[in-house]
């Protein structure tokens, strides 16, 4: 073979062959079925819920104090450094310090669930409060240890294809316990299961597929140096706690901009988070019933927030990270704007489609954009699971604390105003974006690590 051969370039083709194969990877397989596993339980505390309960008789304003119920998903971060230091015993002796964790949140999460189902949200609303908090607390510290399993189990050039496996996975987990959980509900309610009986059985189905993700853990390889890192900590108390605690926050600050940067992590999708917390019940209030509204958001939505996470990926390979997340910040405020239509359509099918596709689509495109952007932040290997779970943490802010006050909105303002506000909500976010773009703060943290992670 000659030096000409050898150093010859590949054809489009077999750039293009290698860049899939990377898709079919165990570790980036594992990750896709742990992203299930992470965006099954959101849904359950909060569309679900919010459907089920309107469902009960509850009325607006408490179904909007219930987007509180997810508060854990903003806290993570106090309690991801135990996370990242603490052994499960038993399982972290057996299984690894990754694995022992996932396996421990995973069966708690199943737990969880189906006591959740079990719960009347009118009867007993403090109650079905607290279950769904712990449902969240489990689901939040899963995904600290998913996070850091990824970052560690994986390398750079294998980086960008399991957060696109992760962030597909993840939507079709969020459909499959919203349209999915509603529909079955419906199911078991035509077939003469009262809703006393369905929601439950909801609920416990939803739950069994939390072996998806133990699967995962099960068949999946502790990443390497993993009982090393935890061999290798520091011994005094003080400095441990300095080193797991404190310094992963001092490194963040450091970077330019970070109090701008932390501020547009929370509201970059925020007005997405805010109209898609009354989604389901505003589809129920104009006429849809849950059968039809179930069977659309998941027949309709699926594909097009799957063809979104796709468009997400090529925008941000193609143009780079600050033209990507211009685009999918547009285009999820104005995405909003297709529900005031739906209002004045009224209950026709074909338009509840329309409006389920667009929310989909460019919510997943925003969604995958914006994970890339706030991974290539988190540049310090050794703090990564805390400073992922910081801004992860911060993201989900606008669904949480923020959006707790949707129901008394939309009851003051009717729906067509509702949804309008969120697109004016969604302004923020693209003034923090344009701010922090003329400063450079985001050609230098995204283009330094998403860039270079997905081309080919």
């Amino acid at each position: 073979m000659t030096a000409n051969e050898t150093t010859a370039p590949l054809s489009f083709g077999q750039r293009a062959l290698r860049a899939c194969s990377v898709y079919t990877e165990r570790r980036v397989l594992i990750i896709l079925l742990l992203g299930f596993s992470s965006g099954l339980p959101l849904a359950l505390t909060g569309s679900t819920l919010s459907i089920w309960m309107k469902t009960q008789g509850v009325d607006l304003k408490t179904i909007g104090l219930f987007a509180l119920v997810v508060l854990p998903y903003v806290l993570k971060f106090l309690w991801a450094p135990l996370v990242d230091h603490a052994r499960v015993p038993f399982l972290t002796r057996y299984l690894g310090r990754r694995r022992g964790w996932l396996v421990t949140t995973q069966l708690a999460l199943a737990g969880t669930i189906v006591a959740m189902g079990q719960v009347d949200p009118v009867a007993t609303p403090l109650l079905m409060a607290g279950a769904a908090v712990a449902v969240a607390f489990c689901s939040a510290t899963q995904d600290i240890v998913i996070d850091a399993y990824r970052v560690e189990s994986l390398g750079t050039d294998s980086q960008a294809a399991a957060m696109a496996n992760y962030v597909a996975a993840y939507r079709v987990a969020m459909l499959t316990s919203t349209a999915g959980a509603v529909g079955l509900v419906s199911l078991f309610e035509d077939r003469g299961v009262g809703s006393t009986h369905s929601w439950p059985l909801g609920y416990g189905a939803m739950a069994a597929l939390m072996a998806v993700g133990l699967a995962a853990s099960l068949f999946a390889h502790e990443p390497q140096g993993s009982e090393k890192a935890l061999e290798t900590e520091p011994t005094r108390f003080v400095t441990r706690l300095r080193h797991a605690v404190i310094d992963p926050f001092v490194d963040f600050a450091m970077k330019p901009q970070w109090l701008a940067i932390l501020s547009f992590v929370v509201l970059f999708k925020f007005g997405d988070a805010f109209a898609g917390h009354m989604v389901g019940p505003f589809a129920l209030s104009i006429g849809f019933g849950k059968a039809i509204y179930a069977g659309i958001s998941n027949g309709v939505g699926l594909p097009a927030a799957l063809i979104g996470g796709f468009l997400g990926g090529f925008l941000t390979r193609a143009t780079g990270v600050r033209t990507s997340l211009w685009i999918g910040g547009i285009l999820q405020a104005v995405s909003n704007l297709v529900f005031c239509w739906l209002a004045f359509m009224g209950p026709q099918a074909w338009a509840l489609g329309v409006a389920v596709a667009t929310e989909s689509l460019t919510g997943a495109i925003g969604t995958v954009v914006f994970v890339a952007w706030i991974s290539s932040l988190c540049s310090r290997r050794a703090y990564t699971a805390t400073q992922f779970a910081l801004l992860s943490a911060l993201s989900a802010v606008g669904r949480t604390v923020l959006s707790s006050t949707t129901g008394y909105v939309a009851e003051a303002t009717g729906w067509v105003t509702f949804f309008f506000i969120t697109t004016l909500l969604s302004i923020p976010g693209l003034l923090l974006l344009w701010r922090i773009s003329r400063s450079g703060a985001i050609t230098q943290e995204g283009k330094k690590g998403i860039l270079e992670q997905i081309a080919p």
